[in-house]
């Protein structure tokens, strides 16, 4: 039997990260939430994360320089950034840095779950997918 996979939500505006968790929880998974790149950095979920739901901009660290810290540290799990403050630079480097997608807020709750699947299976498809 597989694992339920477990979501990480990053976003520093309270409803917007309670909310995705709410979303993420009706959907069967597991999910935990902070309320900065730094406290997801430092917590203990960092290697069970199946996917990283985070917040382009966010005081201290930027969705941007979670997403290239955590593939500085070799955490290569699927990440999909979102923003209330899109433009043209943010999803090219994105994507570039392997985010599977970009979501501007307000967003469709059927992208993200849209999202979310490819993620999961992208995750699981890599072998970095756990089986009990």
């Amino acid at each position: 039997m597989s694992e339920v996979p477990l979501i990480s939500i990053v976003d520093d505006d309270v409803l917007a990260r309670e909310g995705i968790r709410e979303l993420v929880e009706s959907l069967g998974y597991k999910a935990v939430a902070f309320e900065s790149a730094q406290h997801f950095l430092a917590s203990s979920v960092l290697a069970e994360t199946t996917c990283l739901i985070t917040d382009l901009q966010m005081p201290g660290q930027s969705g941007l320089e979670l997403q290239e810290a955590l593939r500085s540290r070799g955490y290569q799990m699927p990440v999909i950034l979102v923003t209330a403050y899109p433009n043209d630079k943010h999803p090219a480097r994105a994507l570039n840095n392997g985010a599977v997608g970009f979501l501007s807020k307000p967003f469709d709750e059927n992208w993200l779950v849209e999202c979310l699947t490819d993620a999961i299976k992208l995750h699981h498809k890599s072998g970095r997918f756990s089986a009990e």
